[in-house]
């Protein structure tokens, strides 16, 4: 896969293991559970398309270390060996720490890592390569969502415990994350809004996208 010239940018896609009943439960109600299952492994392969053609180094980061690979992650896991794709396992207690733990990983390796969630569609190779202009200027960028957190996270430095005491799941995500980066001593860029897919009307607006 072609590479960029310095600064070395290396994206790393975040994804839960394809579980029915463990992955979109609010698709659930309208899709059922086998639908919330496609629908993520839908998401997951859009999202890794999507990553790849920004033309970067891509890693795969699973929540969890698992065995042996579940039956309904067969198809995900096969179009990640396909790229080429090097898959890692997040470590932490929770997001904040996940993603800090794998931003600093990132950055021993490259000069910017960049975090985008399986659930974030509209993260193309364009909004990448802003995000990738905004690390020029500031130490952390964020790609806000609709619903209140963000579709993405890129960092030039980290400091310890700047994801700590987020209230993950909530509207407030974005703004205490900023505050918190701030108080650090952190510089934060934003850039301009993007929707995910959380709720039933969200993947009716991500399969518009298709036609």
């Amino acid at each position: 896969m072609p590479k960029t010239e310095s600064p070395s940018v290396l994206l790393m896609q975040f994804a839960k293991w394809p579980e029915a009943g463990r992955v979109k439960t609010r698709l659930i109600p309208a899709l059922g559970v086998s639908g919330a299952l496609n629908a993520h492994v839908t998401l997951t392969l859009a999202v890794l398309d999507n990553l790849c053609g920004a033309r970067l180094p891509v890693q795969f980061w699973w929540d969890r270390a698992v065995e042996s690979v579940p039956v309904d992650a067969r198809e995900v896991v096969c179009d990640i060996e396909r790229r080429g794709v090097m898959q890692k396992v997040q470590q932490g207690a929770n997001l904040g720490e996940r993603m800090l733990g794998a931003l600093g990983t990132g950055l021993q390796s490259h000069a910017l890592a960049l975090i985008v969630g399986s659930d974030c569609p509209s993260v193309e190779a364009g909004y990448v390569s802003q995000a990738v202009a905004a690390l020029q200027e500031y130490d952390v960028v964020l790609g806000p969502s609709d619903d209140g957190g963000y579709v993405l996270i890129g960092a030039r430095r980290v400091v310890p415990h700047m994801l700590d005491d987020i209230e993950w799941g909530t509207e407030g995500v974005l703004e205490q994350t900023r505050e918190r980066l701030e108080e650090l001593g952190l510089s934060v860029g934003l850039l301009e809004p993007r929707w995910d897919v959380d709720e039933p009307e969200d993947w009716a607006r991500f399969q518009l996208t298709l036609q």
